[in-house]
This record gives structure tokens, sequence and C-alpha cells, in this order.
């Protein structure tokens, strides 16, 4: 890989780390257009346990949209608890409030026995609409989302994969 690397004339060296850096770039102005398209911080988000099984099953990719400012009694919305950056998939079970007043609203996973009021934040008896829902579930593919579990649970995927993908496109020949 090195002797290849060192064959390549710099303007095709630096034409390569262009390419890398605009797929890049490419897939960051993606993202950030489903962000703003679906008015959600994380319009694709995995499903991480089995909380919710058999609606969605670990590894699930599910698409967001958050532009609705309903939210319905049994509808699946994506939640961050407060102070922590681990988005949740559960369902809504009750809901309190809405028009005049914020609303709010309760969750529970299909697979719980209990509600969610023990993973809400120290004080917090209800999620805000306005303040902790992400989105509400809209699609989904199965399993697709594993590759993003298996490189969050393994570290050294991510680096092998990485080190793949920059040794395609800089020893790619045009």
């Amino acid at each position: 890989m090195l002797s290849a690397l060192s064959n390549l004339q710099p303007r095709q060296l630096a034409t390569q780390i262009l390419n890398f850096a605009l797929i890049l770039s490419t897939a960051f102005m993606l993202w950030k257009g489903l962000s703003v398209a679906t008015d959600s911080p994380s319009p694709i988000v995995v499903v991480l346990s089995g909380s919710m099984e058999p609606a969605f099953q670990r590894g699930d990719l599910l698409f967001l949209w958050n532009r609705a400012q309903e939210v319905r009694i049994g509808e699946i919305v994506v939640y961050n608890v407060r102070n922590k950056d681990i988005p949740i998939v559960h369902r809504v079970v009750r809901r309190f409030g809405g028009g005049e007043k914020p609303l709010q609203l309760l969750t529970k996973g299909d697979n719980n026995n209990a509600d969610d009021t023990e993973l809400y934040a120290r004080g917090q008896d209800y999620l805000d609409r306005s303040k902790d829902i992400i989105g509400s579930v809209k699609g989904y593919i199965p399993l697709v989302g594993y590759v993003t579990i298996m490189l969050s649970e393994h570290p050294w995927l991510k680096t092998v994969m990485l080190g793949m993908m920059g040794a395609v496109v800089v020893l790619q020949r045009e």
C-alpha cells in the first residue's frame, strides 16, 4: 500500500486526497440537509436495545420527522434525556397539556414493564414536547443500523474501516 502511495505523482496524490475530502463533505452536507428538512438534530437513529420489541429490533434504522407539533398516544417518538446524549425510542402512553399549555408526554418501551419516569432526568416527571423530543418515527429499515452498533461496541473496527476507506480512495486510479 505504501509503495502504491509513493508511486503517485504529487498532483495525483492531491487529487485523491481532495476526492476523499469531497466524499466526507458531501456526507456532512446530506446529513445537515436532512436535519433541516426534518427539523430534527438526528433525522436517522439506530435502535440500541430491545425495549421496543416486537415493534423494532436492536439494529433497526429509524427515520424521524419533527415538523408536526401534535403527538398522539401510541405514537413512537425518539427523545433525549436531559444532560445525556443517548436517544431513546419509546411509545407515548399519556399526554398532558397542549394548546395554551406546553405539551408534556409520558413514554414507555413496548417490552418494558414500567413507564420511563425512571429514565428521565432527576426531578423530571414528563417529557416536554418542544425540548426533549427529537422526532417521531415515520419509517424504518430492519437491522441496517447494526453496523453502527458493532462500530461502537468494538472501537478498533472504526479504525480498520476508516483506514480501508482511505486506502481505497487514495489508491483508486482514474
